[in-house]
Formats: structure tokens, sequence, C-alpha cells
């Protein structure tokens, strides 16, 4: 049984006299230990998904519809005292920003010993010997010294190792990161996925990591989920949907990838962008900006369909010619 079952998920948010729709019927599993990838443009319902696991959803926004099963429990039926035991202790989350995760006006070692506190009935010494060990294990040099310091006075490379310390504290079964390189600059991001893809294999960690770069989950998920206006349009094993993207959309975003194209040459891109929440497309949400659209593309809403191991939602897979890649992500 997977450790983590997402089923028919369903979020909406109320704006005035209408409901806005943010997610259509999300299902994915996660097993332990797994790393999956949810990929898509900003608007794509990517973060909304992981919100939605956590329970953290911004009000008025609600899971309408769905469930969440963590270890054989719905936990989206938990009430905020009953997620305290689950998010931030089962489940761990990584944002995109450790200077909106940090408190300022702490140190370090403070906040990492009151989150243990929070959900372990240990010492004060206790707390403070496991958070050095923890920030050992991500790299921090003299962890020990580190711990007296504040937030500003380390670098964004060193508070994002904090941040996935902090997360890996309580010895979470998975770990949520929501874009979790993205205020960082090139050779630090590699670092911190590398770091990320160490820790969750020698701890046998499930990780979920949510972002727009293909590249990058390439190099670290086992399994991809594509996300496109609230719906996942593609879903397989990670090498399998790269070298062989059976969606439209998938390989707009894989061809619009620097690797794909010729130096010098001008990026491809995807025409159009991503329609807003009250203004989705009838019939396939992605039919305006697709190459391949027709009449039925307006009127039907296409359903994920092939093997378990590589799905994709496009009722004209099968007359959409081969793939032709440049091999730059495999």
């Amino acid at each position: 049984m997977a450790l983590l079952d997402v089923k028919d998920l369903e979020v909406e948010f109320p704006l005035g006299r209408k409901t806005l729709k943010a997610l259509h019927g999300i299902s994915f599993s996660l097993n332990k230990g797994e790393r999956i990838g949810i990929v898509g443009e900003s608007g794509a319902g990517k973060s909304v998904a992981a919100f939605s696991i956590l329970n953290l959803l911004s009000k008025p926004g609600r899971i309408s519809a769905g469930e969440v099963i963590f270890e054989n429990q719905d936990i989206s039926k938990l009430n905020r005292d009953q997620m305290r035991h689950i998010r931030g202790n089962r489940i761990s989350m990584i944002f995109q920003d450790p200077m909106m995760t940090l408190n300022p006006v702490l140190t370090i070692g403070t906040q990492m010993t009151e989150c243990l506190k929070a959900h372990r009935a240990i010492s004060k010494e206790e707390a403070r010997q496991i958070s050095i060990s923890k920030l050992r294990d991500v790299m921090i040099p003299s962890p020990e010294n580190r711990m007296d310091s504040y937030p500003h006075e380390l670098s964004g490379g060193m508070r994002q190792r904090v941040v996935i310390a902090i997360a890996l504290l309580t010895d979470p079964s998975i770990i949520v990161a929501d874009e979790p390189t993205t205020a960082l600059d090139v050779t630090i991001q590699a670092e911190i996925m590398a770091l990320m893809l160490e820790l969750c294999a020698n701890n046998n960690v499930g990780l979920i990591l949510i972002t727009h770069d293909l590249a990058v989950v390439s190099q670290v998920t086992e399994r991809i989920i594509v996300m496109y206006a609230g719906r996942i349009v593609e879903e397989g094993q990670t090498q399998d949907v790269i070298t062989n993207p059976k969606h439209p959309y998938t390989r707009g975003l894989i061809k619009a990838l620097p690797q794909e194209n010729s130096p010098g040459a001008r990026l491809n891109q995807i025409r159009g962008s991503m329609p807003a929440l009250d203004a989705i497309p009838a019939g396939c949400s992605f039919n305006p900006r697709c190459d391949f659209a027709d009449e039925q593309c307006h009127k039907d809403i296409p359903q994920l369909t092939g093997p378990k191991t590589h799905t994709a939602a496009c009722i004209h897979i099968d007359r959409i010619p081969a793939f032709q890649s440049t091999g730059g992500l495999t």
C-alpha cells in the first residue's frame, strides 16, 4: 500500500457569487522512499496540490472533494489540532524562500529546538544536540556556532540548508518541497538538489518536488506528474516522460528548454499563456495553445489513458508524430 494516496482531490475558492475551481480530480500516490516531481507553469495548480496535502490552503480556499490518505488515514478531514501531529512531524514542507520560513528575530538554534520540543517530549539539551546533528547532515560548517546565528547572517544557500535541516528534524516520512531552489543561483541550486537527493535516499524519505524546471526533476525524481490548469495531463516514469512525452503540453515544456535548442538559436515557446481560473476553456483546457487541437478538443475533456507506468490526457495521442529530442535532458 502507498504511503500517501491522493484520490480525486478537488479544491475551490469561493469568490463573491461564484466559485473558482483550482484542482479538478487530482489523483496520485507516493511510496515510501519514492521521489516524484510535479511540474507545470505558474498557475498550473502545483503549489495548491502541495498545500492541500498538508491542509495549508489560505482561506477561503477549501478541499471540496476527494481524499488525502496518509498511513491509512484521511488527513484532509482532520482539524487543526489533529493536523499538528502530522504537519511538520510526519510530513514536512520546504518553501520557496527561506527568509519567509525562518523567523528573523530568533536564532537558528532557538527555531530548531522549539520545533523539536513542539513534537517530542525531550529536554532542551537533547533538542540542541539533535539540531546540531541535523545541521551537520546538511553540510553546515561549525554547526555548534551556527546555532547562535540569525538568518540574516547566513547566505541564501546556507539558509536553505538550515530549512532542509529543520524539515528533517522529526525524521518525517515525506518531504514536500515547493520550488526549493528558486531564490538561489545555478551553482547553489545544484548543490541543494544533490543534498536533498542524498538525504532522502539515506533516510528512506519520500519526496514530492514542486517545480517548473523539467531539467531539475529529470535529475532528481523517479516519476513525473505534469499539471495544466488544475488537472494532471501526464504522469509516468521520469525517463519515459522525458524521452517520449505523450501530451502536447509536456512536449512544449521540453522543447522550450535551452538544452533543446542550438547555440544562438531562438528559444522555442508555447504560444499563449496559462488560463485564469475563471477563464478555463471548454473541453481540453490546453486546446487554445495546442498545435493538434480540433473541434473535438473544444468539446470533450480528455481523461488519463495508457499503461499505468505512463498515462496522458489527450484524445489524439495515437496521431501525434513521434517526439524528436536533442537528448539534452537524458
